[in-house]
């Protein structure tokens, strides 16, 4: 006879990345990683690989909603994650729906630059994600370019970093951690969390290789598979923190360009 098991379920609100590094499919292998079932609801389907981006089409918001109403209805989520939003009108149907369902656990990693500085939406959509979305999140995860864009605080060192968090946290998520990856030197990798009370530098052992796609999808990913575990939301963190840095160490050398984290490291023998 078959054993019944009801493991936490996860949500991820994100884009589909083609080329399996990042997004919808990078979230629902951590998910499983932890062993949480994900579910999903698309906002965009891009056409990617380890080179470029070459097409992104949107998801109907409507779309999104019926997504998200399908899955919390009937299965039930623990915690959430959004991603690639893309526009506005999406960012507007994602929080209502996150009010509408009373979701907990969110985890929100406002996906508006690249680690390398590149703007992935435009104005209007930043500005929807600043208002409707970030007052949301009970754990918001920006970029260093990101963050620079929501506090207003040009971020060139630990002190930045820190000031940083305490100004985005006025925007109206619970916690905030700013996150490291793209900055050099000793302060690559070095992450800064803030969440009203008390401000925490969480340090992990910087990796290198030059195949990070989808380091902050996983992250974010990982953070609310933890806490669909029940963790709160620091110790959540620091084994979010540690996941993704086992899986940079066995990142997956595919295509031309810049590949992925190895997601299933334990899975690959090495």
């Amino acid at each position: 006879m078959a054993q019944l098991l009801s493991p936490p379920v996860a949500l991820t609100i994100a884009g589909s990345d083609s080329g399996g590094g990042a997004g919808v499919q990078a979230d629902l292998r951590t998910f499983a990683f932890h062993q949480v079932h994900g579910t999903s609801a698309l906002t965009c389907i891009t056409a990617q690989n380890t080179c470029e981006v070459t097409r992104v089409d949107a998801l109907p918001p409507e779309a999104v909603t019926a997504q998200i109403e399908a899955v919390v209805t009937d299965i039930g989520v623990q915690a959430l994650k959004t991603g690639m939003l893309l526009n506005a009108a999406i960012i507007t149907a994602v929080a209502q729906a996150l009010k509408q369902f009373a979701l907990g656990n969110r985890v929100i990693d406002p996906v508006m630059v690249s680690r390398t500085g590149a703007q992935l939406i435009d104005d209007a959509a930043i500005a929807s994600l600043r208002t409707q979305l970030l007052p949301l999140a009970h754990i918001l995860t920006p970029n260093r370019y990101e963050a620079e864009i929501l506090s207003g605080v040009p971020i060139a060192s630990l002190q930045d970093m820190e000031q940083a968090a305490r100004q985005i946290y006025t925007l109206g998520p619970r916690g905030v951690l700013v996150k490291g990856g793209g900055m050099v030197g000793d302060l690559k990798g070095v992450d800064v969390w803030f969440d009203g009370a008390e401000t925490q530098v969480l340090r992990t052992e910087a990796v290198e290789t030059p195949d990070t796609h989808g380091t902050g999808c996983t992250l974010a990913a990982a953070i609310a598979a933890n806490l669909a575990l029940g963790l709160a939301p620091l110790e959540a963190i620091h084994r979010a923190k540690d996941y993704v840095t086992q899986a940079l160490k066995h990142a997956l050398r595919l295509g031309k360009g810049q590949g992925p984290v190895g997601h299933f490291y334990p899975l690959l023998g090495g």
